[in-house]
């Protein structure tokens, strides 16, 4: 079966894309980086960063090389044709290993470009800031766009190039599985590490020395600046990447299964199923497009005001790529029945409404965290009654928060479902993160300025520059606060399209026969129960982590400053490298055993209880996981955000008993917005990829029904 040329728009674009990337990020190595002291604490960041990512990268390619032998000698569940119901017993799955040795090798290298690119940036935007807002702002986006495009095309290069050669969606999953299972690896030990130095920081250098923020007497913050780019660069860019290519997989493999499209199915020649499966794809490269257009029109932009400008490249992104969206369609609908014609445009809808879903999703976060709004400043003026109140407001927001995304989620599946059916949930998963480009571009610009922001003060670059820099700092907050929305909505009709798929194969394999909504089955009910645990325990693990490396932290910063009383006078340089081996070790250790729960308890449950139980489990997590990520996202970020409120003089400033306790909360919310909070996304996805791949294999237990039954 020919594949649609159509397909080349992903693959040249994400061509493009790779070929942007390179050269934004020769532009931004062309600028200045300062003066000496500058370019001597860059070093330190790129040095701790390049140190972790290696370390890391070892323990993640033995566990890629593990799991890739495990899925080389799983049963496929499905062969590879046009029917997609055939066990395969006895046959090697050499097409999927491959493709998961791709993704993982993709993902990895994504976040390796755009860090790396990161570190060298914050100190170019840094010295820019001496020129202007505009010009630390340009270097910074730029060095942000970076990450955008690697992630975005290398995802479309991967997904189209392995459909051309294999035209199955299967083979593409496990290129998603190598995305997922490294995201993982990469969102919680960059989690782990970034909070780790941050809560040191604060709890020591702020709360008990009253050290300005960045302050280069820390011994913590150099720790702290290279966690801002293995977490939330590196990290954020393999989440995001995870969830855009798991969002196009789930599409196409819907798109591939017989029953989705319904009565027009069957009438349907295998061209014209082939092009409803490279849809998303194209649509997805449409969207890239577009990001790249908005990307070039925020540089020639006029304007000082680096949040808006951040803002007006997300809304003109929407509006492009529902143009350009709008024309690929009607191209796609050439010779099609009229049927045909009317359900892809359907489709084309879901597509617009899930992307719009996705902006109200983001600028509801904004509303919950940004510093000029109402929820962040009423937890600012509780830290007057002290730290109990303080985390009780935040506390209450973020439960309060996650309202408005459910509402949105709801109206978005409601909507898409009406329109297309399963397949247009699934489509408007797509459409959400149809410009992720500029979500990550804007997502990797928050940890550059931070960055620079911190280089600024540590390279003496006077008052008036620092407060430049704060200025791009605090878009940057709400930029990453807008992104986490997008990511987090994404993330969960991304997995509900996957639970979709994994149920529709299920059924397909055991002709119908696979119930996975019955809760009054107990096996079912066993398997929904476990799965709302799950997010709990996982959330756990990793704030736990943060607690047990923040107190090795905090137990180091206090003997510096008690054995040196000179550091804390500036007469002698802090010992940078032991924060950074704590924060290395500690991020490491910790990270394995969650990251072993999101593959093992699926398959656990799988084994024991069936697939319909199993079914149950992911929507269980879908739903308890949607809670757990927006409300420790959005907590978090009020938390930061009033704090850096208090700092800005209001209340009293710093030093105050008020400006003490918005610590406390910000000391709270740092593992919950940048560990726990959007590692839940990463989670969903692995968990239910992994029930999809692992589906023939589970099918060997009671064909199917598992081991206890009921």
């Amino acid at each position: 079966m020919d594949v649609p040329l159509i397909l080349l728009v992903a693959l040249i674009a994400g061509i493009i894309s790779i070929g942007m990337a390179l050269y934004f990020a020769k532009l931004v190595l062309k600028e200045d980086p300062g003066n000496e002291r500058m370019v001597e604490v860059s070093g330190y960041i790129k040095k701790g960063s390049k140190t972790f990512l290696k370390v890391q990268y070892k323990i993640l390619g033995i566990f890629v090389v593990v799991l890739a032998v495990a899925l080389l000698f799983l049963p496929s569940p499905f062969e590879q044709s046009t029917t997609y119901n055939r066990l395969i017993p006895g046959a090697l799955n050499w097409e999927q290993m491959i493709a998961y040795i791709i993704g993982s090798f993709g993902s990895m290298m994504a976040g390796y470009l755009g860090m790396m690119t990161g570190v060298e940036t914050n100190t170019r935007s840094a010295q820019g800031c001496t020129v202007s807002t505009k010009k630390g702002f340009d270097i910074a986006f730029f060095g942000g766009a970076v990450m955008g495009l690697a992630v975005v095309g290398v995802a479309l290069i991967g997904i189209s190039v392995l459909y051309w050669i294999i035209p199955d969606p299967m083979i593409v999953l496990g290129f998603s599985f190598g995305a997922s299972s490294v995201a993982l690896f990469m969102k919680s030990g960059g989690g782990i590490y970034t909070k780790t130095a941050d809560v040191g920081a604060d709890l020591v250098g702020k709360a008990e020395y009253n050290l300005p923020e960045d302050d280069p007497r820390n011994p913590a913050t150099i720790a702290d600046n290279v966690g801002d780019n293995v977490g939330d660069i590196a990290g954020m860019g393999s989440d995001l990447f995870d969830s855009y290519v798991a969002s196009i997989v789930a599409a196409m493999m819907l798109a591939a299964t017989l029953s989705i499209i319904g009565t027009i199915w069957g009438t349907m020649s295998d061209a014209i199923r082939y092009t409803f499966v490279v849809f998303p794809v194209v649509l997805s490269g449409v969207g890239l497009i577009a990001s790249l257009i908005c990307i070039y029109l925020i540089k020639i932009k006029k304007g000082e005001d680096p949040g808006k400008l951040l803002n007006l490249g997300t809304y003109l992104a929407t509006i492009v790529f529902g143009g350009l969206a709008a024309i690929i369609t009607a191209v796609m609908t050439l010779g099609l029945s009229n049927e045909e014609m009317i359900f892809l445009w359907k489709l084309y809808f879901a597509v617009v409404i899930g992307l719009l879903s996705g902006l109200v999703i983001g600028f509801t976060s904004d509303y919950f965290t940004s510093d000029d709004k109402k929820p962040t400043r009423t937890i600012a003026k509780s830290a007057q009654e002290g730290d109990a109140v303080v985390i009780l407001s935040g506390f209450s927001y973020g439960l309060l928060s996650v309202v408005p995304p459910a509402i949105g989620i709801v109206v978005a599946m409601a909507a898409a479902y009406l329109l297309s059916g399963l397949f247009g949930v699934a489509m408007a998963a797509v459409g959400m993160l149809a410009i992720v480009g500029t979500i990550v571009s804007n997502d990797a610009y928050g940890p550059i300025v931070d960055n620079a922001r911190g280089i600024a003060e540590q390279g003496d670059l006077g008052e008036d520059v620092i407060r430049t820099a704060d200025k791009l700092d605090s878009a940057g907050n709400t930029a990453k606060a807008i992104t986490k929305g997008f990511a987090i909505g994404a993330a969960n009709l991304t997995v509900l399209a996957l639970m979709f798929s994994f149920a529709t194969e299920a059924n397909d394999i055991q002709s119908g026969t696979i119930d996975v909504v019955n809760l009054l089955n107990v096996d079912v009910l066993i398997g929904a129960f476990i799965g709302v645990v799950v997010p709990a325990l996982y959330s756990a693990l990793l704030v736990l982590a943060v607690q047990r490396n923040a107190a090795k932290m905090v137990d180091e910063i206090r003997r510096q400053f008690e054995e040196n009383p000179k550091i804390l006078t500036g007469e002698q340089a802090a010992d940078f490298n032991k924060c950074i081996a704590i924060a290395t070790k500690g991020a490491l250790k910790e990270l394995i055993l969650p990251s072993i729960i999101a593959i093992a308890i699926p398959i656990s449950v799988g084994i024991l209880f069936g697939v319909a139980a199993l079914g149950a489990f992911l929507t269980g997590a879908i739903l308890s996981g949607f809670v757990f990520a927006i409300f420790m996202s959005n907590a978090g970020g009020a938390w930061d955000n009033a704090k850096k409120w208090i700092e800005d003089g209001n209340l009293g400033g710093k030093g105050t008993a008020t400006h003490k306790a918005s610590i406390t909360g910000d000391t709270v919310g740092d593992p919950f917005k940048d560990t726990a909070g959007p590692s839940i996304n990463t989670l969903l996805v692995v968990m239910s990829l992994t029930a999809s791949i692992f589906l023939g294999f589970l099918m060997l237990f009671g064909n199917g029904a598992g081991l206890l039954i009921f």
